[in-house]
C-alpha cells in the first residue's frame, strides 16, 4: 500500500516515513501542499496522511481540492488543532479521519489499517445509525425520522461519541475528555447542559427516546 505523507515539520515527517516504511508501506514525503495535487496524481496513494497547518496551501484547502477532483485516496488529517470544532471542520472538508497531535504511532497505524480496509466506493457514504437517528460522518449532518437537525460542534461531538459506541455508558469525565479535550471540568455542569440541549433536539419530539441517563454513571445512546 502506498502512503503519501504531507507534513512540513521535518522531524515529524521523517519519523512518519521511517516508521511506515518499517511496517512495509511504500511512502513519499512532501513538506508543503503547493505541488501536492500533481504528486497525488503521479504517486496514486492509497492513503494520504495530511498535516493541517501547511505553508503556502493549508491542509483543509488541499483536502477539499483532492475531493473535488474525485481522487479516491483515503485522507487522514494530523493536527495540533484537535478540539471537536476543528475535527468537524476537517471531516467536512472531506477527510476520512482526523488525529490530534501529539499522537501515538500505534494509534496512527491502527487508523491507517482501518482506512485501508474501507471500500473506496463507500468512502463518502459513512454513517452511524441508531434506530431512526442517522449521523453522516462526512457531512456531519444529522437527521431523525427523515428530519434534518441543526447541532452545534460540541453537540455533534457528544453525539458521534455516543453513537459510535451505542449502548456503552460514558461518564461526564470521559465525555469531557473526548469532546472538550479537558481532564477537569471548568464548569461543573457543562456536560449536563450540552446533553440536555442534545436530548431536546433528538428526543423531545419523539415518543421513543434514545439518549439515556444512567444515574451515578453517565450517559448512553441506544434504542430501548
Amino acid at each position: 500500500m502506498k502512503i503519501l505523507i504531507i507534513e512540513d515539520d521535518e522531524k515529524v515527517g521523517s519519523f512518519l516515513s521511517r516508521g511506515l516504511k518499517a511496517e512495509g508501506y511504500r511512502t513519499q514525503l512532501l513538506q508543503d501542499g503547493l505541488n501536492a495535487l500533481e504528486i497525488v496524481r503521479q504517486f496514486e496513494p492509497d492513503v494520504i496522511v495530511l498535516d493541517r497547518m501547511l505553508p503556502q496551501l493549508d491542509g483543509l484547502t488541499l483536502c477539499q481540492q483532492i475531493r473535488s477532483l474525485q481522487i479516491p485516496a483515503r485522507i487522514l488529517i494530523l493536527s495540533a488543532l484537535s478540539e471537536v470544532d476543528e475535527r468537524v471542520k476537517g471531516l467536512r472538508a472531506g477527510a476520512d479521519d482526523y488525529l490530534g497531535k501529539p499522537f501515538h504511532f500505534e494509534e496512527l497505524l491502527a487508523r491507517i489499517e482501518a482506512l485501508a480496509k474501507r471500500d473506496v466506493s463507500s468512502l463518502h457514504q459513512r454513517q452511524l445509525q441508531v434506530a431512526d437517528l442517522v449521523l453522516d460522518l462526512d457531512s456531519m449532518q444529522v437527521n431523525r425520522a427523515g428530519k434534518t437537525l441543526t447541532l452545534t460542534a460540541k453537540e455533534l461531538g457528544i453525539l458521534e461519541l455516543l453513537m459510535s459506541n451505542s449502548g456503552k455508558v460514558y461518564s461526564r469525565e470521559r465525555i469531557l475528555t473526548n469532546v472538550w479535550g479537558l481532564n477537569e471540568d471548568p464548569l461543573t455542569n457543562i456536560v449536563d447542559v450540552y446533553v440536555a440541549r442534545l436530548r431536546k433536539k433528538i428526543d423531545d419530539p419523539h415518543s421513543v427516546k434514545l439518549l439515556h441517563t444512567r444515574r451515578g454513571l453517565g450517559y448512553c445512546l441506544q434504542a430501548e
